[in-house]
């Protein structure tokens, strides 16, 4: 069954991955499945029998990797501030800044084995971050956070909606908005502002094809979601 604690989390992911360092971001450690680790061959009713929810925790998504990509490479965007990753799974992003020199990184996910992987992949990489396990979505966004991360949002038409509307509300309230994409259904084709564009190496095993173009999209003030 799933682990009850949060020692119990870390353990099941330390036996279940491997550290690896993602193909786009290789200045960066994760505990990823892959084909020879244990949860990258459990089907979906095996992690159901168990209590796991799906583990995209597991997992370096394009957009986040070409999100970090753009932190390591640009750090005096997040530099000497307080940074939100907003769903954060892995912490890959929220990793990258406090690794561009972030003042104080905040990772936030609703899963709680993100909270075992964040913690595990922010000491594989020297850095403090810290975690928010409650929905943020369900209040105004934090004051405290003057930049804010997301990395593929827009997979669910309803998700991608909530979670853009209230993006909305922190950038006209004055927070940096910083989105990584790689076209996924319900991304918004219009009103954001394109800074990079990457070719970023995936798998076929998680996506449609091997080397997804990948796109970093800031929030313009006034944006309607």
């Amino acid at each position: 069954m799933i682990p009850a604690t949060l020692a119990g989390r870390r353990d099941f992911i330390a036996a279940n991955t491997r550290r690896q360092r993602p193909p786009h971001v290789a200045e960066i450690e994760l505990c990823l499945a892959d084909e020879i680790t244990p949860i990258w061959r459990m089907t979906e009713e095996a992690l159901q029998e168990i209590g796991l929810p799906p583990p995209f925790w597991a997992f370096a998504w394009a957009g986040g990797q070409a999100l970090a990509r753009y932190l390591l490479d640009q750090p005096g965007l997040v530099a000497g501030l307080r940074v939100l990753d907003f769903a954060a799974g892995s912490g890959l992003v929220g990793i990258a800044a406090a690794k561009a020199g972030a003042a104080e990184v905040r990772c936030a996910d609703i899963d709680p084995f993100c909270e075992a992987a964040v913690g595990l992949n922010a000491g594989a990489n020297g850095v403090a971050v810290g975690f928010i396990g409650h929905d943020l979505l369900d209040a105004d966004p934090p004051a405290w956070a003057e930049v804010i991360l997301a990395g593929d949002i827009c997979y669910e038409k309803p998700l991608a909606t909530r979670v853009l509307g209230w993006l909305a509300l922190a950038r006209d309230r004055g927070a940096t908005v910083l989105i990584g994409d790689p076209g996924r259904s319900y991304f918004p084709r219009q009103g954001l502002t394109k800074l990079a564009e990457y070719r970023v190496p995936t798998t076929r095993e998680l996506e449609d094809m091997e080397i997804k173009k990948t796109a970093v999209w800031a929030m313009p003030e006034g944006y309607l979601a």
